[in-house]
């Protein structure tokens, strides 16, 4: 379980898109540069103070965003839990920078959801592919489609799926060729 509230969704902005050397670093220097990750802290600073501590401009504008939203009530972090799935999705969507992978890996890792599957995710897609021995993997509403028959541990198989994508990509686990 990742850490969950206002400092797991910024984190898992600040980690999209980029290797997870560069986002422990660049999670680093906000870290020190803030004085602790708040949404007040977050927008004590501006732009240009934020691009020194390696966050995109776009990375600043969603992150300061969401702080806001957060301070002034629009979404409650803290107690999305209360929340059904649809209803979490829903929220966190509306934030600007968070679009429906994010949003499901979100109660997925964060807030330890169950039943959450995050169909858009590439290693789940190829994996799910090794799994039923398909020459393709399966685009996002496939991955959805085929992860129904694990409901209601749709997030349960989801960890799995990962740790087996993992382990082939270290090598560790070795595909058995088709027929």
């Amino acid at each position: 379980m990742r850490e969950a509230g206002f400092v797991g969704l910024f984190r898992m902005i600040v980690e999209q898109q980029v290797s997870v050397a560069s986002a422990a670093s660049v999670w680093a220097r906000l870290e020190a540069g803030l004085g602790g990750i708040t949404p007040e802290n977050l927008l004590a600073h501006d732009h240009d103070s934020l691009r020194g501590m390696g966050l995109s401009r776009q990375k600043a504008t969603y992150g300061q965003g969401m702080a806001r939203a957060q301070i002034e009530g629009t979404i409650d972090l803290e107690h999305l839990s209360t929340l059904d799935d649809a209803e979490a999705i829903e929220a966190l969507t509306a934030l600007k920078g968070v679009g429906l992978w994010t949003a499901e890996a979100y109660l997925l890792l964060c807030e330890g959801r169950t039943d959450v599957f995050p169909g858009g995710d590439v290693a789940l897609q190829e994996a799910i592919k090794w799994a039923d021995g398909a020459e393709v993997r399966p685009d996002t509403r496939g991955a959805y489609v085929r992860a129904e028959i694990w409901r209601p541990y749709r997030g349960v198989a989801c960890h799995l799926l990962w740790a087996w994508y993992t382990g082939v990509k270290k090598g560790e686990i070795v595909l058995e060729a088709a027929p």
